[in-house]
């Protein structure tokens, strides 16, 4: 395969962990400072280093080139620094900085721009402040008001908005010069524009012009400059206007190489899979993206703009949304990081060699033989496109064919549907402007398993290694691969390139026929018994050892027995990268008056993006709310009217249905009836629990992204959300009925609700416990229904408060021994925040209060076929208002643990 650089494989795990190693200790050496030096300090070591003309001082630079060759090859490196430096100064990058990198990565930042600026390059910084806004608002009581994901700006919060950008706007400046980075701010006479609808938005802007004069001078004078999104209108009033929308106008001013959004989730994830997104080609997938469910909020809008944006630039421009200690990996190495957005080069495919009379079939030929120039070459391609003829394939390439590549696909009747990629062709312009990307993303759309080989002593071996799941190394060879997930195949696929190398994929491999060719050819010219030492070059070449590597499945891995579980969480937790949204929802708690709508209150007074509106208690109407301290609110006893009416305005984004059950359908058909059909509701009772209509939200076992995606969740029980998370890893290894689980529950009394009881009688319950709906409890039928097998459950409550202890007997299919059920547990919930794994059981009275579930005990039976978990649950938390939050922010666009304590 043709490439361009980088020295190292990753075809041995060992060097690539030395490799990055080596940039951490070597990036560490030359830029790292835990905490920026006093302002006064900052100016003196600003004076000493300009003193001594640091710009001119070429020993700088090479060692900011050496820490950049540790992430990319020393000729990847100076293509881009070539690239980047052939434009005017001011058209190298604009990158847009949020607010919550200058909290939490700053130190990351101005490492990043000082390895830049020492190499000569001055990116244009603008940055926002919109945590820190919410923050300041909060604390002078400004409620926040947003229409269409605008923060509506009056005067007292524009004035609050003004001091803060230019607080933070000096904090940048003096942070970066304190690493010795000349710094200039910009804070006004850049960005112009006109109101957004003043009767609405108010002190909102939306620019209509860019002067870069004063960009262009700091530039001029060896500053990197630093702006704010604040602008002005004609006749000098400040607005407000939107970070990105603010850096898209920049961009569109300046037509920079390269546009960079810092974002702390290091880019858009894919909420189906979890997976990062790498790349979106506009011209192909924009249609696609906005159909999918989890594109909402802030991700839709984030698409939507930066094509707005793309659509007025030069088509190889891209806009890269990255962690910012990614930074120079983005600008430097051809493979980048984050998500790469661009418009796309438009792929055209082929299937048979007629296909490409429209293009040219001289063309064709030209493209397979260009960097390939030797004895013979042009004639191995002829013989190549003879074969070719009669052959299966699949060609993707652009109009002028700078990119190429042609995919055999399975043969007919092929137990492994493994595809094969028989030649990948680059122009150094298509590798620079991200076609090699596009091609990839191509195949790994059509071929669910594809591989190739590449020689080991290629160029960019190291991005065939980011786009393979493994490989393996013999005789100057690398074959990669990628959707191979059983290790016995493998295992066949290797041990068939050791025998044969590149000729195990037959004269169709245009590779080993070029390379068999070149061998001849190196023969003739230099004779066939020319010896090294002692051995003929045949013998040294055959002495080579092989090395292996592979994602997710080891070298190691082949030759063990296959586990019949998944090793890994198949749902992992969406975390940080579920935050869409930097500004509040509005949200109603219809059904106030129990435990959980208190412990929810709690919750929602901690959590910096959920702004509680409104609380309806029939019995507490009239009275003032306690504990919630962000504004006054007062009970009130809304009516299914009140809240359609409320619903037909607008004015809520979630409704948290906290009543009894059979109670809350009215308020539902209210909300159905009113045509606010995005509006979020979650309903705590069991109502809806089996209605296919509503998704069941329990994070931990149902798809994330489903329910990221609804508008109707149902929250699952408390007993019914412990038995399901200790039931269910141990699913597939249940004897047959009529053997089924068992669960032994225990609650504290707050499971019996606020009305009096028997159940929450404390005098009844001391030195005892009380047995209730031995048969047909409403969990055992939820907890069967949503774990797709029967499981009787028996429940009981006892003296203390709040708590739920499981112990939950399972039978088994097969012997397993107690270490091996407790690592499928840990597997199963690798990453849970919510969810502990321990070895003993645990204990009641240490889960209350705590925000999680813990599994333990896991003991086995002498004879290996029953086992015995123990769970516990707060039933107020976890078991209800946690596992509540964690649906809200999961479907409002927050991150999954946001307003979440972590338990201790």
């Amino acid at each position: 395969m043709q490439a361009l650089s980088r020295p190292l494989a990753r075809q041995v795990a060992a060097r690539a962990v030395t490799r990055t190693a080596s940039y951490s200790q070597s990036s560490t050496a030359l830029v790292q400072r835990t905490t920026p030096l006093p302002p006064a300090k900052a100016k003196r070591r600003h004076t000493r280093n300009f003193a001594s003309s640091r710009y001119d001082d070429g020993s700088a630079r090479s060692a900011v080139i050496n820490v950049l060759n540790n992430i990319a090859s020393k000729r990847e490196v100076q293509q881009y620094l070539a690239q980047f430096t052939s434009v005017s100064s001011q058209q190298f990058a604009v990158i847009k900085v949020g607010g919550a990198i200058l909290t939490d990565y700053i130190d990351q930042l101005c490492a990043s721009l000082r390895n830049l600026n020492q190499m000569g390059l001055f990116p244009v910084i603008i940055h926002g402040a919109g945590p820190q806004l919410n923050r300041l608002l909060e604390e002078a009581g400004v409620e926040p008001k947003y229409r269409e994901g605008i923060r509506i700006t009056d005067g007292k919060t524009l004035g609050i908005a003004r001091k803060l950008f230019l607080e933070e706007n000096l904090k940048v400046v003096e942070a970066l010069e304190s690493w010795g980075v000349r710094a200039r701010p910009i804070t006004s006479g850049v960005l112009m524009a006109d109101y957004k609808d003043k009767e609405t938005f108010q002190f909102v802007g939306e620019v209509n012009q860019v002067n870069v004069g004063s960009i262009k001078a700091a530039i001029a004078d060896g500053y990197i400059p630093v702006l704010t999104c604040m602008a002005e209108s004609e006749d000098g009033q400040v607005l407000n206007v939107n970070a990105d929308k603010a850096a898209a106008e920049l961009a569109r001013a300046l037509v920079p190489l390269k546009i960079v959004y810092l974002s702390e989730k290091g880019g858009i994830h894919d909420k189906e899979t979890g997976k990062l997104v790498e790349a979106i080609n506009l011209d192909e997938e924009y249609d696609e993206y906005m159909k999918k469910p989890w594109v909402i909020h802030g991700t839709r809008s984030k698409i939507r703009d930066i094509k707005t944006l793309l659509d007025d630039l030069p088509r190889s421009s891209s806009v890269a949304i990255i962690h910012p200690e990614s930074l120079e990996r983005e600008l430097f190495t051809h493979s980048g990081a984050g998500t790469l957005i661009r418009r796309g080069t438009k792929l055209h495919q082929a299937s048979s060699l007629a296909d490409f009379e429209a293009v040219s079939p001289a063309l064709l030929k030209k493209a397979l033989v260009r960097n390939r120039e030797g004895l013979d070459s042009a004639a191995v391609v002829d013989r190549y496109l003879d074969k070719l003829g009669s052959s299966s394939f699949r060609a993707y390439f652009d109009e002028n064919m700078e990119a190429l590549a042609i995919v055999l696909p399975p043969t007919s009747g092929s137990s492994t549907q493994l595809a094969h990629l028989s030649t990948l062709t680059m122009t150094r312009s298509a590798w620079l402007s991200n076609i090699a990307d596009n091609v990839f993303q191509s195949l790994k759309r059509d071929f669910s398993k594809l591989a190739w080989t590449v020689k080991q002593d290629d160029e960019n071996l190291t991005w065939f290694s980011e786009k393979a799941d493994g490989s393996i190394a013999k005789k100057g060879e690398v074959l990669f691969w990628y959707g191979i997930e059983s290790p016995e195949e493998v295992r066949e696929l290797m041990s068939e390139f050791v025998q044969h190398g590149r000729q195990m994929f037959g004269d169709v491999n245009l590779e080993s026929q070029l390379h068999r060719a070149a061998a001849a050819a190196e023969r003739i010219r230099a004779g066939a018994n020319t010896l090294i030492g002692n051995r003929p070059v045949a013998q040294q070449q055959q002495a080579r050892a092989f090395s292996t590597s592979a994602r997710p499945v080891t070298s190691a891995s082949v030759g063990q027995q296959r586990r019949g579980y998944a090793t890994t969480n198949p749902n992992p937790p969406l975390g940080i990268k579920n935050s869409e949204k930097d500004y509040p929802s509005k949200v109603a708690l219809i059904g106030a008056r129990g435990y959980t709508g208190q412990a929810l209150i709690d919750l929602l007074n901690r959590h910096p993006n959920m702004d509680l509106c409104h609380v309806s208690s029939r019995e507490l109407a009239g009275k003032k709310l306690k504990g919630y301290t962000k504004k006054d609110i007062t009970y009130e006893n809304l009516s299914p009217d009140d809240v359609r009416r409320m619903a037909e305005r607008k004015e809520i984004d979630c409704w948290v249905m906290a009543l009894p059950n059979g109670v809350c359908k009215p308020y539902v058909d209210a909300l159905n009836d009113s045509g606010h059909k995005e509006a979020l509701v979650i309903d705590l009772s069991a109502d809806y629990r089996f209605d296919s209509a509503w998704t069941y939200g329990l994070p931990e076992l149902v798809q994330r992204s489903k329910i990221a995606s609804a508008t109707r969740i149902s929250n699952p029980g408390c007993y019914a959300t412990a038995a399901q998370l200790g039931i269910a890893p141990l699913l597939p290894y249940l004897a047959p009925s009529p053997g089924h689980p068992t669960v032994f529950g225990v609650s504290g009394y707050s499971g019996a609700g606020t009305k009096p009881s028997p159940k929450n009688d404390v005098d009844n319950l001391t030195n005892n416990i009380i047995p209730y709906s031995l048969t047909d409890h409403i969990h055992e039928r939820e907890i069967s229904a949503q774990l797709g097998t029967e499981v009787a459950f028996i429940p009981h409550v006892a003296v203390w408060f709040a708590g739920i202890h499981h112990t939950i007997s399972l039978p088994l299919a097969q012997q397993m021994a107690s270490r091996d059920v407790r690592n499928l547990y840990q597997d199963r919930y690798h990453g849970e925040r919510l969810v502990t794994i321990r070895g003993e059981s645990p204990s009641v009275k240490t889960i209350a209060g705590k925000h999680g579930v813990e599994i333990g005990g896991f003991a086995v039976h002498s004879g290996g076929k029953r086992v015995v978990v123990n769970v516990t649950i707060d039933n107020l938390l976890k078991g209800a208002a946690t596992q509540c939050l964690q649906n809200m922010n999961l479907a409002l666009g927050y991150a999954e643990y946001e307003g979440i304590p972590e338990d201790k």
